[in-house]
This record gives C-alpha cells, structure tokens and sequence, in this order.
C-alpha cells in the first residue's frame, strides 16, 4: 500500500519525465519499462480513491432477523474471544447463543442481546492478551493474592471455583491457570 507522501513524491517525479525535464530517451528500457508500471500504478491508485470501495452487502438468507450478522461471524468471534475453552466447550456457546437469537420470542432485542455478547467477548480476549503478556513473576504474585482472597469465599464458592479452574474454564492462559489451580490446592 502506498503512502500518500510516497505518491506524491513519485508523482512529481513521472511528471517532470513526462513533461520533458529529464528525457526519457536517454533512459534505460528497463528503467523505462518500470517507470510505465509505475505510472500505471499511480493512474489505478488515483482512480481506485475516486471510486468508494463496495460496501459489505450480507446474504440476507444467512443473518439473523432484524440484523446484519451471520452466525458464522459469532462463531468465530467465539473461537477468538475464548481459546481456553475447548472445542466442544466453543460449540456449546455458540449453540445457546444461536438458540436464543433464532427464537422469535427474542426478535425485538436480538441486535442488543448480540451487542452485549460482542462487547464481553471483546472484553474476555482483550483480558487473555493482557494476562498473557505478563511476566511469570507477576503472574506468580497474582497466584499468591489469589491464594489469599480463597480465604474469604464460601465452602460452596470454593467448590465452585475449582470446578472452573480444573475444567479450564477461567478466561485466563493456560499457564496462569496452572498457577491459580496449584494455589487452589495448597494446603489452607
């Protein structure tokens, strides 16, 4: 992709040969052969800016109802928002979210059931980026605050919690997980 300042610099450049400054006789044929390609690059580039580029048309046969959306898009939004689930774990989501969006009892808010999903997908991934650049040190830190706060939860929210963590089911890498897990089952 060219930037503008790059054409515009060539452009002044093909000018002045084309307008006779430097003579293009005295060129190489390669040189000018490049020189021909160029210029057709720039005369597409002027040309493809003047045109707008086409507009994303759905297949109104695929989206759900009242929507621009295709189930397809969700479901890769879930295969990217939630790798620390596992395939089947994927399907799932996308099924009952697919249910819920199909049934005609949820057509007056499918665009903002879709919305609110959209939002907390983004929002789970951009969490899994964060957490997955952290140094290992502060990843054990986190562990140890982790360990801490177990203190504070019910017998039935712990209970709970481990079933997360040994199904991998917090949005969280894999290594992490690992950590909070080994700190879940430390000796209290």
């Amino acid at each position: 992709m060219f930037s503008m300042g790059r054409v515009l610099r060539k452009g002044v450049l093909f000018t002045l040969l084309f307008a006779g400054v430097v003579t293009p006789a005295v060129a190489d044929p390669l040189v000018m052969l490049l020189l021909g390609i160029a210029r057709d690059m720039i005369v597409e580039h002027a040309n493809r800016r003047d045109t707008p580029p086409p507009e994303y048309v759905p297949d109104l046969a695929k989206v759900y109802q009242g929507t621009t959306v295709e189930p397809d898009h969700l479901r890769r939004l879930i295969d990217d928002s939630f790798p620390y689930l596992s395939d089947g774990q994927r399907k799932e989501v996308f099924a009952s979210l697919n249910e819920a969006l199909a049934d005609p009892k949820n057509a007056a808010m499918r665009a903002t059931l879709i919305q609110y999903f959209v939002e907390r997908a983004l929002t789970v991934r951009a969490a899994q980026m964060q957490l997955a650049e952290l140094p290992w040190r502060e990843k054990q830190r986190l562990a140890g605050e982790f360990r801490k706060e177990l203190a504070t939860l019910s017998d039935e929210d712990r209970a709970q919690l481990g079933v997360l963590l040994r199904s991998g089911m917090l949005p969280v890498p894999t290594d992490l997980n690992q950590l909070l897990l080994a700190a879940f089952d430390a000796p209290r």
